[in-house]
């Protein structure tokens, strides 16, 4: 496999990803937290989250879904053009309420989101997020998902884990997907669902780049702050 990772495709004209910052560090003051305090809690130095808040580095996928688990806010916020839209009794920062924990209140304004205008996170370690819906979803991520070579959800191979239950499949290139001590490969229509309370990380050991469909639903109160595990998943047994 080559060192060298392929170069990155433009991002689509939906392209976020330059607010992502200011929208982290917004939500953290809205909390009425220190940049200290919230490092602490995430268990990451202060200077990270600072240039994190400052857009000098991208937080890694475990990172991202520690910061919006810690400040009670929704992975779609991050996204969404225009902001959350907040329900006059809603606290600003967290997640609309669901009427029956299943569907949410309302109907889309706009069902429809064409390929070009997606909304498009670029996160560390070689990964690139694509959200498919085209207003915020405060259930589900609904994701396209793009791995370059030598990507992975999250650095030196660690499994994490959060709240929910994910469903994806491959649609180009190959997958390793490791799920607490098993570990799966994943080419073209190949598919996998698995609980996100198990320890897992998903890579591509390959030189070429990987796309997927990723869909995960329930991530609420997550808390995947720590690694399960110190080992890479390279070391886990194949199947």
């Amino acid at each position: 496999m080559t060192s060298e990772r392929a170069p990155r495709a433009e991002p689509p004209d939906g392209d976020t990803s330059d607010e992502v910052p200011k929208r982290l560090r917004e939500a953290r003051e809205r909390s009425g937290q220190s940049l200290r305090q919230l490092a602490k809690r995430l268990d990451i130095s202060p200077s990270a989250l600072s240039q994190i808040e400052t857009g000098k580095s991208r937080p890694s996928v475990r990172t991202l879904y520690a910061v919006v688990s810690e400040l009670g806010i929704s992975l779609d916020e991050l996204f969404d053009h225009h902001g959350a839209r907040v329900a006059p009794d809603q606290k600003p920062g967290r997640e609309p309420v669901v009427d029956n924990g299943w569907i949410p209140s309302g109907s889309p304004q706009q069902p429809l989101l064409r390929e070009q205008d997606r909304p498009v996170l670029e996160l560390d370690t070689g990964v690139q997020w694509q959200r498919l819906t085209a207003e915020h979803d405060p259930v589900v991520d609904f994701l396209h998902v793009t791995y370059e070579p030598g990507g992975a959800s999250n650095a030196h191979g660690k499994l994490v884990r959060h709240a929910g239950r994910e469903y994806g499949v491959v649609l180009s290139g190959h997958l390793t997907v490791t799920v607490g001590f098993e570990t799966y490969e994943l080419s073209p229509g190949d598919s996998i669902s698995f609980n996100s309370d198990e320890p897992h990380v998903l890579a591509n050991n390959t030189d070429a780049p990987a796309t997927a469909i990723w869909f995960v639903l329930g991530r609420r109160q997550s808390d995947p702050r720590q690694p399960m595990f110190d080992s890479p998943a390279g070391d886990s047994t194949s199947l």
